[in-house]
């Protein structure tokens, strides 16, 4: 730390700098200009040179006649004619300079730049991801371009002085580049090797849905956790070293992941007893729709409009959850009928049986069954049971689809559906009269109410 903020460390890089100029005057020569005058002059003429080039191999690789691999060589060479027609150029100059006996260096520095920018960008271009593409061609391109110009042991040099120490260790600049760029490259191995794992692990017919995703969540978490380690013992870094300061942290990390982790340990209790496996159709809260993927932190449930729902795992644990297709893909629905009492009953529960029968995506086997459930106030209730194979494909369509067709048939033949209705009964009060009762003494009834009163009776 006390190297970083010394004056006196960056006032000796300075002088470093300088005096590799001063070694380096030719670049302030008149050769280097035109050296330079002519490496332009190249570009220009691969601009216009390597615009056709590519427009040549567009239409070159886009026809159905080649394999894959040659459209897939194509596409990188498309890229690239720019930067390899510049590079033919300077090699033409090269040569030329050579047999004339001309300065050469900057034009040989430039060829050996562009040359390994065009080797490592077609190298890189195998891996499929373009952002792990994009980042290996600019890493390797810049270390092989300190390399070529004689900068790469000391910019390392100056990485390594650039330290600080923590906890027994001594962490500079150039370890954390090392860390990070091992760290990189093996999770790039590991998330390569995890495919492929995954796609034998999917294509072995033994294993359940469940299982298999089980299995590839497990070796992704191992795989990643391995490359991490590897990555840190690559660069010197002793893990012992970390124990305290990753358990506080962890401790820390663990309060605020809870959520994190709960849903995690919930997708595994999931994959684990296998209540929940892509292509399930289930129902949670008011989300109906078939699982399409599970996750170590949600599942992914789309529904009939189309609308994918992420539904945390740990919800899956605290609610109730119905799975349609969890022991097999037949369903029964029960479709609540009522009739009027006065209906004729016999011939109202085969027609619901027959409209069920005709209603498509209804099994034949097991059949429809029509069911009396009671006698209400004003209606007999009648359920209608039928099975359907396929509920994916939406339970309320089958359910209208078959009311429809009861209603056809129940008005074809006359059958009521009833509707609430109450009987009132009025009744006629008893005759009242009125008897006054005196004394004869008393006088007439005053306003303030005292007098004579009045008394009501019923025969």
């Amino acid at each position: 730390m006390e190297q970083i903020l010394d004056p006196q460390f960056y006032a000796a890089q300075f002088d470093a700098a300088r005096s590799w100029l001063a070694a380096n005057a030719l670049l302030l020569t008149v050769n280097t200009i035109g050296q330079l005058v002519a490496v332009m002059a190249a570009f220009v003429a691969a601009r216009l040179i390597g615009s056709r080039a590519r427009a040549v191999v567009q239409r070159a690789t886009a026809g159905q006649r080649f394999e894959p691999q040659l459209r897939h060589i194509g596409a990188a060479l498309a890229p690239l004619t720019l930067p390899i027609a510049w590079l033919l150029l300077l090699w033409l100059l090269v040569l030329v300079a050579a047999h004339a006996g001309l300065p050469r260096e900057i034009m040989t520095i430039i060829v050996s730049l562009l040359t390994a920018w065009v080797v490592i960008r077609l190298t890189a271009s195998l891996v499929r991801d373009p952002v792990w593409s994009r980042f290996v061609t600019l890493v390797v391109w810049a270390i092989a371009a300190l390399s070529i110009l004689g900068l790469l042991d000391p910019t390392m040099r100056m990485l390594d002085s650039a330290a600080v120490p923590l906890a027994g260790l001594r962490i500079s600049v150039l370890t954390i580049v090392r860390a990070m760029l091992s760290l990189a490259v093996l999770l790039w191995l590991a998330t390569l090797a995890s495919r492929l794992l995954e796609r034998r692990i999917t294509a072995l017919p033994n294993l359940t849905p469940s299982l298999q995703v089980l299995i590839v969540k497990l070796l992704k978490i191992v795989l990643v956790v391995i490359a991490i380690v590897a990555a840190l013992r690559t660069v010197g870094i002793d893990l012992t070293a970390f124990a305290v300061f990753t358990g506080a942290v962890g401790v820390g990390i663990g309060f605020g992941l809870q959520k994190a982790v709960s849903n995690f340990i919930s997708g595994l209790s999931i994959l684990i007893d296998k209540s929940i496996k892509p292509g399930d159709v289930i129902s949670v809260g008011d989300t109906y729709g078939w699982v399409s993927s599970l996750g170590t932190r949600y599942i992914s449930v789309t529904t009939r409009d189309g609308t994918e729902h992420l539904i945390p795992n740990e919800k899956l644990i605290s609610e109730p959850v119905v799975n349609w297709s969890y022991n097999s893909p037949e369903v029964r629905l029960k479709l609540p009928v009522a009739i009027s009492q006065t209906a004729d009953l016999r011939a109202a529960i085969a027609l619901c049986q027959q409209a069920a029968t005709e209603t498509p995506r209804v099994l034949a086997t097991p059949k429809p069954v029509c069911l009396v459930k009671g006698f209400a106030d004003s209606a007999i209730d009648l359920e209608l049971r039928l099975w359907i194979s396929d509920p994916k494909n939406g339970v309320s369509n089958v359910k209208s689809d078959a009311f429809v067709r009861i209603w056809e048939k129940f008005r074809a033949q006359g059958i009521e559906i009833p509707f609430p209705q109450r009987d009132l009964h009025l009744k006629t009060p008893p005759e009242i009269r009125i008897v006054t009762r005196s004394t004869g003494n008393e006088p007439p009834a005053s306003r303030d109410g005292t007098g004579p009163r009045l008394e009501l009776a019923t025969p």
